[in-house]
């Protein structure tokens, strides 16, 4: 039987279209994988896209909360009872708490060897100078000794002003060179040099030792810092404080005795130590002193458990089993994160 070309059309195109709807349903079917999923126009939002391995891989898991904890560096000198550095003391020798709450020491190193950077600040004021030939001669002995590899020291100056005399560097002539080129000033801005001298410390890499070495006789006079902010940002720094006093009036009743307890304080809370030479000569033993405790210094690491909250000062206090003296940095900034 012969039959009408219209009715073979009308049979095709209903065959077709019923082909197209199925399709078209199987491919909104959302239990189909993502690439027989129907694509749909740019610009589209009213439905998540499709997701590849790539997009699938980054999805964060909504089920976790993720909180960044920084690694807290602790420097450590430890003393024995004849004030000499004690090495080799094993991990479980030190206890360590944070806000009272005791911590578990993630990195410790004996002897570390990180490297310095070191702010060598001389007061250049007018009480000063009496004592500056022999300051200059220790200072540059100093730097001739405690520079090591890899290590960087700048050369300040202050008196009404604070000037830094020589970048971070290691090179040993010209920081010898900046030391006798620190010229005579008047007041004494004890407090503007902490500041400035932890700020320079503070852009310097976070995986180096921040020192400074301050050479004073105490007399606060003409700073536009005050105290706390001195402290604050020492603290905020890192820093760890090696103040060395010279006195020029030996009895109290002439000296600025405020400014040798504002200094005390600071250099004690950094973890420092203060040093009160009675003659010039006393000052290369002091500067000995100090390289030899920055080279016998133990690093402890921890990651703070609880977590201080932002924009916050912690307390540290290690302990160390025996008959030594311990000191360290007793507190330090949480920042902004």
């Amino acid at each position: 039987m012969r039959r009408h070309p219209a009715l073979a059309l009308s049979f095709f195109l209903f065959v077709s279209s019923a082909l197209f709807s199925g399709l078209l349903a199987a491919q909104e079917n959302p239990n189909r994988p993502p690439w027989a999923q129907k694509q749909k126009p740019a610009g589209d939002k009213s439905a998540p896209a499709a997701k590849t391995p790539e997009t699938a891989n980054q999805e964060p898991d909504r089920s976790t909360i993720r909180v960044k904890v920084e690694l807290v560096n602790v420097l450590v000198s430890v003393l024995d009872e004849h004030n000499r550095p004690a090495p080799d003391l094993p991990q479980d020798a030190f206890q360590l708490t944070d806000e009272g709450v005791p911590q578990t020491i993630a990195v410790f190193e004996k002897d570390t060897h990180q490297p310095l950077d070191l702010a060598l600040m001389i007061d250049a004021s007018l009480s000063a100078q009496l004592d500056m030939p022999s300051e200059r001669a220790a200072a540059s002995h100093f730097i001739e000794r405690v520079l090591r590899p890899g290590d960087r020291l700048a050369v300040y100056g202050f008196d009404e002003n604070v000037t830094q005399i020589s970048g971070f560097t290691d090179n040993v002539p010209a920081l010898q060179n900046a030391v006798h080129s620190i010229p005579p000033g008047a007041g004494t801005s004890i407090y503007d040099a902490l500041f400035l001298g932890s700020r320079a410390l503070e852009r310097r890499a976070s995986d180096r030792r921040r020192v400074i070495v301050l050479i004073t006789d105490g007399g606060e006079t003409t700073s536009h810092s005050d105290f706390d902010t001195a402290r604050n940002a020492a603290v905020k720094a890192g820093a760890l404080l090696y103040t060395i006093l010279i006195r020029p009036v030996k009895n109290e009743s002439g000296r600025n005795t405020a400014g040798e307890h504002a200094l005390q304080t600071i250099t004690d809370m950094t973890g420092g130590a203060m040093f009160f030479p009675v003659q010039p000569q006393d000052l290369d033993a002091i500067f000995d002193q100090i390289d030899r405790e920055l080279r016998t210094q133990y690093r402890l690491g921890y990651y703070p458990t609880p977590k201080g909250p932002p924009d916050t000062y912690r307390t540290i206090e290690v302990k160390v089993r025996g008959s030594y003296s311990v000191r360290h940095r007793k507190t330090y900034y949480t920042g902004r994160q």
